[in-house]
């Protein structure tokens, strides 16, 4: 196999099972945690470390080629990993004192805003972009992003092959990306 391809597949199931799981991770963070505060700063570092360490994850983890299958090992693994980030990021804040002057965080609020409006745009685009794919694309694309719902469930349904499914996959992925690019560019 391609080892471009191979990143990508790896990439994919990363992003498929932090997408499935990222809500009980977050929960799982919250609990540690005195108040919300800082809450996504760990969900950030814990799914960096989770990126950086994934082969790991993968090696005792081979035989299950679907973001959904393989879910509950990596929710644990995962959560073993946002303990450590709670721990050092707690440490880390214990430390610090830092306070921040009114005129920089009014220049952190502006560059906030500016930020939820690019999202508001970008998301504008993909619903657009996803709303222009027929009902059997769509559904093959968020199909690794619903529960229940996998490339898999999709291949016995329809009768054709999982690997055919996921190449067809990475190809509506590049097309939406495209559209929304093209989307975005109109906007600006």
């Amino acid at each position: 196999m391609d080892k471009s391809n191979s990143q990508d597949d790896r990439y994919q199931r990363f992003v498929g099972l932090l997408a499935l799981n990222d809500q009980a991770i977050r929960r799982f963070i919250r609990s540690l945690l005195p108040s919300t505060e800082g809450v996504d700063d760990v969900v950030q570092e814990t799914a960096l470390e989770c990126w950086r360490k994934f082969s790991d994850f993968e090696l005792g983890d081979t035989d299950h080629p679907d973001q959904t299958q393989g879910s509950d090992e990596f929710i644990r693994w995962a959560c073993v990993i946002a303990r450590f980030k709670v721990m050092s990021c707690q440490r880390d804040w214990a430390r610090d004192r830092l306070v921040f002057r009114e005129h920089i965080i009014e220049r952190l609020a502006e560059d906030a805003f500016e930020q939820i409006e690019n999202r508001d745009l970008e998301r504008m685009a993909v619903e657009d972009c996803l709303s222009q794919l027929v009902v059997e694309s769509r559904r093959l694309l968020l199909s690794v992003y619903r529960p229940g719902d996998s490339v898999k469930r999709i291949a016995r349904e329809s009768g054709e092959k999982s690997r055919r499914l996921y190449r067809k996959m990475n190809g509506l992925r590049k097309q939406l990306l495209n559209c929304v690019e093209r989307r975005l560019a109109e906007e600006s």
